[in-house]
């Protein structure tokens, strides 16, 4: 493994990755390599998006709202033999 000095790096950009690094609980030399890697395209970055389209769904179905769907949906569990011949 190669060793490198960065040289000129200013005092803002050395605090942001000494935070961020805090933050994610790792080393200031893991996650410089890490940007690196995924700046370079060695190293694909980690999926973070969340999506919360649905949100003011969620725990608003009683038991009639789910009986009612599964009864609704209750053709899509159906296997047309004919088809897969």
């Amino acid at each position: 493994m190669a060793t490198m000095t960065l040289r000129g790096l200013d005092e803002k950009t050395a605090t942001a990755l000494k935070d961020k690094a805090h933050r994610e609980g790792t080393s200031v030399n893991s996650l410089t390599l890490r940007l690196l890697k995924q700046s370079l395209g060695l190293e694909k970055p980690p999926r973070t998006t969340t999506h919360h389209d649905l949100d003011r769904l969620a725990g608003t179905w009683n038991a009639a709202d789910a009986d009612e769907f599964s009864k609704a949906t209750a053709a899509f569990a159906t296997v047309d033999e004919g088809l897969w011949k």
